[in-house]
């Protein structure tokens, strides 16, 4: 059998005059060895050596950080795919409270965090790995009585809602608090259980959880109308004590909507036209789109990252001023673990029209076919 040319030149290496040079012709060469071995192509060396590594680096080090050293090996393969923005400390304006609930305090690692939450939660133990959590979502406005945000949690065939709930009122203690969620305009999904608070005091924030199932792999999306219940006692701010009986009230929240991005990771590739090439032309869909007016290239390539949920790469999410067309490179992993890369072509069909040829390839062409459903719906 030809030794692959790749191992030619690494040889080649072996004898340059620089020793840094030296030592890695000689690493990536017993690297490689055991994978030759095997009998893998050319081809497949090269993925070896030069493929994506779709791990965020911050993610693996939140992850490593995190590890205990025990009789079970450190996975790499359920360390977090999502590229995450910037923290939500780090945006928030000076004096304002982090969101209520929310596990704390790196974003890289809050998918381990959840996970590791909602796993020790006898419910929801048997739903398998976490395949996403959103941002927090708020369900209400700042000052208001009881302040409300929800996070999405997207498994594979269920979902979970984690309300996060602050009492505001000093002289008002919350017992029996449950979140009643109307899913008549999502059909697609069954409440299998919930777990309520048993008491939310003043200033001392708490979660309540609500399941849902769905098909597996199916990307349901939905609207979910939410009602905040409870029973309210009052309570003698100079002692602390609660009258002994309570009246039922409830408090309507701001509706939620489960959207297609919620089955999408944001996960980037160090090299878009390798990792392009490198995925089945089979599975390519292309297909040609009027976006209608938009006030500039840029606002149209923000609106359709925002209804696929993927990561942008090498830069390309930034327009050129004054551009009348513009490429744009999207990466990202769809529920069920589909590698999914998008090329979006846009351009100025008139004064502030913009057309769009979308082409998408994956590691399943049903989900290529997917992709484009969810921008011509979007």
């Amino acid at each position: 059998i030809e030794e692959p040319r790749i191992f030619v030149l690494l040889r080649r290496c072996l004898f340059d005059t620089d020793d840094e040079v030296r030592d890695r012709a000689t690493l990536y060469l017993q690297t490689l060895n055991g994978e030759v071995a095997v009998g893998n192509s050319e081809k497949d060396v090269k993925e070896f050596l030069f493929g994506s590594f779709d791990v965020p680096l911050a993610n693996l080090e939140a992850s490593l950080r995190t590890y205990e050293p025990s009789e079970e090996p450190f996975d790499i393969s359920l360390v977090s795919r999502e590229a995450r923005s910037q923290p939500l400390h780090d945006k928030k304006a000076p004096g304002k409270k982090p969101p209520a609930g929310a596990p704390a305090p790196a974003p890289v690692s809050a998918v381990d965090a959840y996970q590791k939450m909602l796993s020790s939660i006898a419910e929801f133990s048997g739903f398998g790995r976490l395949f996403k959590s959103s941002e927090p979502v708020e369900l209400t406005e700042a000052e208001t009585e009881y302040a409300v945000n929800v996070v999405k949690h997207i498994y594979e065939n269920h979902v979970v809602l984690q309300y996060n709930c602050t009492n505001t009122i000093p002289e008002q203690l919350l017992e029996d608090v449950t979140v009643y969620v109307d899913a008549t305009d999502a059909e697609e999904f069954s409440e299998v259980c919930s777990k309520p608070l048993k008491s939310l005091p003043y200033d001392s924030p708490g979660q309540i959880f609500v399941a849902f199932e769905k098909l597996e792999h199916v990307p349901a999306i939905g609207k979910f109308s939410n009602v905040l219940k409870f029973t309210v006692k009052e309570v003698d701010t100079s002692s602390g004590e609660a009258d002994e009986d309570g009246v039922e009230d409830e408090y309507q929240l701001e509706d939620l909507e489960i959207v297609s991005a919620d089955y999408m990771l944001r996960v980037a590739v160090s090299n878009f036209r390798n990792a392009w090439e490198n995925m089945d032309p089979e599975s390519e869909r292309v297909d040609e789109y009027g976006l209608g007016a938009r006030e500039s290239l840029a606002e149209a390539v923000s609106a359709v990252t925002s209804i696929l949920g993927m990561q942008p790469c090498e830069g390309t999410e930034v327009v050129p001023s004054n551009a009348r067309s513009h490429v744009c490179l999207l990466s990202g992993v769809y529920i069920g673990g589909v590698k999914v890369l998008v090329r979006l072509s846009l351009g100025l069909s008139g004064p502030k029209e913009v057309a769009m040829k979308l082409a998408v390839r994956s590691d399943d062409p049903e989900v290529s076919d997917k992709i484009h459903e969810i921008v011509a719906s979007g």
